[in-house]
């Protein structure tokens, strides 16, 4: 019997204990970040690890190897997780009269401190929304600039905070909007804004959510030394702890509200958390519905962030969603669904 070369033990090994990390990484979103906060990390990691197994997967099974098994199983167990990642066919069907469309998109203050060296980042995004054209706009990271034209919207709702510079979110609506109110969250600049929307016969309540941030740069070139890394670490585990509170203050608000709910906005956490699991709930995420390849909707380079969200409840089907990652006017990518409020017994 020919010895098995020390390459091929050594990437068995690294194979195995990948295996094991990603099984952990299944078992945290069930699990509250504050009991274990640095092991929450694991979850932004996961998408790297399903794509590592895969790979690890093609290339035993191209040399005939029953190591192929190790990996088939953890992809297999985690065939839920897959389609959070990826989805390989999109859904766009035929519009009809009483669809109707939402955006969300956090605009980065409509690059107010020049991030972007392109000094018409708020009139572009205007172009971008008319384009569109959605009947409900969501906005988190929104500042009033001149230069951003929503005159297609006699309904809005706008929340800002601080003195000179002001921020916060706005919901701007084609259709009439009979209440808003505001979420605050506990030591943070983030909240969560909503409005109730009456469309047609129905009335709807939207929420525009903009949870903690956890600060990572979108430069993969960035120097990290280990104290650095650290930091970061600690960072990002801080940040989970906060998104835990607020994802419980928005779950115990919107389980009082009467009408069909859409949750839509920043999450800054990953489809694999427990946040995502939390504010989701047993809404549909319409990136799962109906969206296609990734779904990437923040610009961190070579690696998939899927960190904004569409979630509705079952009365709505969603007819098309799509996150135009073209579009680099700010961090993130605007994310676009058609949907339609249809009866439960007949979504089908």
């Amino acid at each position: 019997m020919k010895k098995e070369s020390w390459i091929s033990r050594l990437a068995f090994f690294v194979n195995k204990v990948l295996a094991i990390l990603t099984f952990l990484a299944y078992i945290l979103p069930f699990l509250a970040p504050k009991l274990f906060p640095f092991l929450s990390v694991l979850t932004l990691l996961l998408p790297l690890f399903l794509i590592v197994n895969f790979i690890f997967f093609i290339v035993w099974v191209l040399q005939l190897k029953r190591k192929a098994l190790l990996s088939g199983f953890v992809l297999l167990i985690g065939i839920t997780f897959i389609n959070k990642l990826y989805r390989f066919s999109e859904t766009n069907e035929k519009a009809e009269s009483n669809d109707f469309t939402l955006m969300s998109y956090n605009v980065r203050l409509f690059n107010k401190y020049e991030w972007l060296p392109n000094k018409k980042v708020p009139s572009d995004i205007s172009d971008v929304i008319q384009n569109y054209n959605p009947d409900i706009l969501c906005l988190q990271e929104y500042t009033p600039n001149e230069n951003v034209r929503l005159r297609n919207f006699p309904f809005k709702n706008i929340e800002l905070e601080g003195n000179k510079n002001k921020y916060g979110q706005a919901i701007f609506s084609k259709y009439e909007i009979i209440n808003t109110g505001e979420i605050d969250f506990p030591n943070s600049s983030n909240n969560v804004i909503f409005a109730d929307i009456v469309k047609f016969k129905d009335t709807i309540r939207v929420y525009s959510m903009h949870l903690q941030s956890i600060k990572i740069s979108t430069d993969i070139h960035e120097k990290l030394d280990e104290n650095k890394s650290k930091f970061i670490f600690m960072r990002i585990s801080e940040a989970f702890k906060e998104q835990q509170l607020q994802s419980e203050l928005i779950k115990a608000h919107y389980d009082s509200c009467k009408y069909p709910k859409i949750i839509c906005g920043d999450l800054n956490n990953s489809a694999f958390s427990y946040v995502y699991r939390n504010i989701k709930g047993e809404m549909n995420d319409a990136f799962e519905e109906a969206g296609s390849g990734f779904g990437k909707s923040y610009n961190f380079k070579y690696y998939p962030a899927r960190i904004d969200y569409v979630f509705v409840e079952d009365i709505f089907k969603v007819k098309e969603f799509q996150t135009n990652n073209q579009v680099k006017l700010s961090d993130h990518f605007p994310v676009i669904t058609r949907l339609e409020i249809v009866e439960k017994e007949s979504k089908k």
